[in-house]
């Protein structure tokens, strides 16, 4: 799509700034190429969807909800489509976009279910008439969307942010821009008013036009860096909503009783689903210092082994893809060789070929590890002498988005929700499921207003709490006259 890098007021137009090319990571060809939107047309979109919100945000809920509707079923006739630009762009396998596009249907169903619950109309019989809370929509919002998810996790913003009558202006990612572009079609396809929708690709320069624009809020999913980066932005303009997911160094723990071969399917899930490209992957895998641990280890070992990564429409379908990019695998491996130089033991070395990684296992119990988010299929093992200690470890970073137990004794299921400090828990399933219908987040770096899922909601729209009567009556107060 040459010409199509910036959708403004309901149309394409090719963008003023420098040329954007995105590869697929598997077989190094060009998915895309085309200029990216200039500050200019970063002003333009959001010019666009400042026109645009006044009438928009009128417009009754119901008229909202049939619009959202009638994308999630345009999204479903391109099905096929969508996947195959996210395979091709990112390359997870194609069976694994299949089921993103079926979240991003899912979501349109969940987004109007949570803003009728969490911000619809709510009303009660006073002695003086009535009191009314109300939602009402910020404004002009911009979503900033992530490669490993460029469909699901920006329409998790969208979605819930139009249903409340905000207008968009969005920014894929630049290593996985084609979804964007889909999608913005089929919001325009739907009927979605002109400009009520924008979108801008770019990099970098791109991202830095829209966070200077006058824009009433940021909805971003993407890395810590970049979203303390963002925060430090508006530091001191709390008028600006900021709805920040940004990733976690997730710990799983599993403890006797647990079946071998089920723990070791379950870490694999936790650790390498997606190349380890998804912020609920288990980065840390705590375990007794004991013969159980050393089991687990070699029980993951064994499965881990047998795991390649493959090209998107490989078949039969492989668990795993390569990563999004050379450049990113090699940022991967550079890690891991600080961790070797500060003492850690590879229990499996992973092997390189471009951007496919194999998964790989190191050992970190002797080191004090950096507390950071290595996006790849990379998992330390930690082994501790008791669950109290394993606990500990669990809690020894400054995210705080998912964790899990794998263990059949419910009475250590019962300690680790209470003493885990994790917005998503799992109990004997992978870290890396995650319920649309619940909130998603957690505390510390792991960012703030949880993001993408139910409370959306919450963020999408403000309360208006209202007292109200037919007719002006006076009110009694001592030393006022009535």
């Amino acid at each position: 799509m040459p010409d199509k890098s910036v959708f403004i007021h309901g149309a394409w137009r090719a963008g003023r700034g420098p040329e954007l090319r995105a590869i697929n990571p598997a077989d190094r060809s060009v998915t895309f190429a085309a200029a990216s939107a200039a500050a200019a047309d970063v002003a333009d979109a959001v010019a666009a969807a400042r026109a645009a919100f006044p009438a928009w945000a009128r417009r009754p809920v119901q008229e909202r909800i049939a619009l959202a509707e009638a994308y999630a079923k345009i999204i479903t006739a391109k099905g096929e489509t969508l996947a195959r630009v996210i395979s091709e762009d990112m390359g997870k396998p194609l069976w694994e976009a299949r089921t993103e596009v079926q979240t991003v249907v899912g979501k349109v169903a969940l987004s109007i279910k949570a803003q009728a619950e969490r911000a619809g109309r709510k009303s009660e019989a006073a002695a003086f008439g009535e009191v009314t809370l109300d939602h009402r929509p910020h404004g002009v919002l911009s979503v900033f969307g992530p490669y490993n998810f460029p469909a699901h996790l920006p329409n998790g913003h969208i979605a819930p942010a139009l249903l409340a009558g905000n207008t968009i202006v969005f920014k894929p990612s630049e290593l996985a821009p084609r979804a964007g572009a889909v999608m913005a079609d089929a919001w325009a396809e739907a009927g979605l008013p002109a400009g009520a929708l924008n979108l801008v690709q770019g990099g970098r320069e791109t991202g830095a036009a829209l966070l200077d624009a006058a824009i009433d809020g940021v909805l971003f999913t993407g890395s810590a860096e970049t979203g303390a980066f963002i925060h430090r932005h508006f530091a001191g303009r709390p008028e600006i909503v900021l709805a920040l997911e940004m990733g976690g160094n997730n710990p799983l723990i599993v403890w006797p009783p647990a079946d071998l071969a089920a723990a070791a399917n379950l870490i694999a899930q936790s650790a390498f689903l997606s190349a380890g490209q998804r912020c609920s992957c288990a980065r840390r895998l705590i375990v007794p210092d004991d013969r159980f641990g050393a089991d687990v280890i070699g029980a993951a070992l064994a499965l881990a082994e047998t795991l390649t990564p493959q090209r998107f429409d490989a078949e039969p379908p492989a668990f795993m893809g390569p990563v999004v990019s050379e450049r990113a695998a090699m940022a991967a491996e550079a890690a891991a060789e600080k961790l070797m130089a500060a003492g850690a033991i590879w229990v499996k070395r992973w092997r390189r070929d471009g951007a496919f990684l194999t998964p790989a296992i190191v050992d970190v119990t002797a080191i004090d590890a950096p507390d950071a988010e290595v996006f790849a299929p990379l998992l330390q093992v930690r082994r501790v002498k008791d669950f109290d200690t394993a606990i500990i470890a669990a809690n020894a970073t400054r995210f705080g988005l998912a964790g899990g137990l794998i263990s059949d004794d419910a009475a250590l299921w019962a300690r680790a929700q209470i003493e885990m400090r994790a917005g998503v828990l799992n109990w004997n399933r992978p870290t890396t499921g995650a319920s649309g219908a619940l909130p998603f987040g957690g505390p510390g770096l792991s960012g703030n207003a949880r993001p993408s899922a139910w409370y959306a909601a919450d963020y999408c729209a403000w309360p208006v709490a209202s007292q109200t009567a037919p007719k002006a009556i006076a009110v009694a107060a001592p030393g006022l006259p009535a």
